[in-house]
């Protein structure tokens, strides 16, 4: 059954407002507890929500999250069903309104399966984020055309295209009026069949622009950019008894952050034992991904092909004995933090290291991304993120895609610091 709730948000004089209630339905009842917790700004009360009801997003994030926004006000239910709800809430920080979505299982826990919270930018508004049949029909088209020209498996991308439109013929998709929401289902839907997460349709409520902006992306604002997050960079630093520790969330270019990375790695050049944590890192370049490994090899060493299909050509990635700075070598013993949420390059990272024997993972399987993607143009509102190339490890011919990197000692992710500081003072 599905119905739509029009709300009307009174203001009081002192500028309180009177929130809809929330349905008694899983999603309702799992939006109102996600309300309370993040809300209260407390750590734990939203870290005990995310541990019942969504154990795959990290505190830290939603912490960063709470302090920037300052918590919602619900504004409206725009459309509610058992396992799924469509709300608009604002700020309590700023004047900005967003759209958000959440759909759950149909359990008693309700665990959180999509969860999306959108900023409705300047000039536009809520009517931009509805689409009709025949946008959905474009977006399956063009979105089938895209992976049949450049998905790194054409077998696989002819049956991600038979299983939409089959789904589509069957009238699946003819209740999604949400842009936001139809490119999660379609994200979903190839996916089941792929089984590949770095595949992604994304929706845009403004036009989309047709081509890359004249001269291509601005490199002095891009570097501007990753000066203002360090390149990724959180923590280097030295812990007793001579353990170096390094944190970084992102592989970004070499073109721009290798000098940062660099000072990280000659800083911690002369300790005993390294650990790095990647445990909020989601990727990136690979050619940061063998800048930082050149500095745990005394030798030039083979780390990782990439096979692009199109081209039909293969890209060696080795590392490189002429790095600024002073190395680890390959003496000394490397600990690799991993999460569930370690993706991607970070992966690569990973799984170069364990194949060579040159460092001990610890923590839990990472998520499973091994191909690298490219975004596609779709329509005026839609694209879609193509994997478009695939890892060949030179050691296993394969690579970890779809199955993630084994840690070499499994533990939960919160425990896996301490666990390899442990290891390395025993080293």
């Amino acid at each position: 059954m599905l119905w739509r709730i029009s709300v009307l948000c009174v203001f009081a004089a002192l500028g309180a407002s009177a929130q809809p209630a929330l349905p008694d339905t899983p999603a309702g009842r799992t939006l109102k507890a996600w309300f309370e917790a993040f809300n209260s700004g407390d750590r734990g009360r939203i870290e005990a929500f995310l541990k019942k009801f969504d154990p795959e997003r990290p505190v830290d994030g939603q912490m960063n999250f709470r302090n920037q926004t300052g918590g919602f006000d619900l504004l409206s239910i725009e459309k509610s069903e058992r396992t799924h709800i469509e709300f608009r809430v604002k700020e309590k920080n700023s004047p900005t309104t967003a759209i958000g979505r959440l759909t759950v299982k149909d359990s008693e826990a309700a665990e959180v399966v999509t969860f999306g919270l959108r900023a409705i930018p300047p000039g536009v508004t809520e009517k931009d984020f509805i689409i009709d049949a025949a946008a959905r029909q474009s977006a399956i088209d063009g979105a089938a055309a895209k992976l049949n020209e450049f998905y790194v498996f054409p077998e696989t991308a002819k049956k991600m295209e038979e299983a939409v439109r089959i789904r589509h013929k069957a009238g699946e998709y003819n209740s999604i009026t949400n842009g936001d929401a139809f490119a999660e289902k379609l994200t979903a839907d190839f996916r089941e069949v792929s089984n590949d997460r770095h595949l992604r349709v994304s929706f845009s409520p403004a036009v989309l622009p047709k081509g890359p902006p004249p001269g291509g992306p601005d490199p002095a604002a891009r570097r501007r950019q990753m000066e203002r997050i360090n390149c990724g960079f959180e923590k280097a630093e030295r812990l007793p008894p001579n353990i170096g520790y390094l944190k970084f969330n992102m592989f970004a270019t070499p073109d721009i952050c290798g000098p940062t990375a660099s000072a990280a790695m000659t800083f911690l050049g002369s300790v005993d034992a390294l650990i790095i944590d990647l445990r909020e890192n989601g990727g990136g370049d690979p050619k940061m991904v063998a800048y930082i490994s050149s500095y745990l090899f005394d030798e030039r060493t083979h780390l990782n092909d990439i096979y692009h299909r199109k081209e039909n050509k293969t890209e060696e990635f080795w590392t490189s004995t002429d790095v600024p700075g002073k190395r680890l070598g390959s003496g000394k013993p490397v600990f690799v933090l991993t999460a569930k949420r370690t993706f991607s390059g970070a992966e690569e990272f990973t799984y170069n290291l364990k194949n060579l024997k040159r460092a001990t993972i610890v923590g839990e399987t990472t998520g499973g991304g091994a191909h690298p993607v490219s975004g596609q143009r779709i329509d005026d509102h839609f694209m879609i993120g193509v994997p478009f190339a695939r890892a060949i490890n030179p050691i296993s011919k394969t690579n970890w895609e779809g199955t993630g990197v084994e840690p070499d000692v499994k533990v939960p992710a919160a425990e896996a610091l301490e666990v390899a500081k442990k290891l390395a003072s025993k080293k």
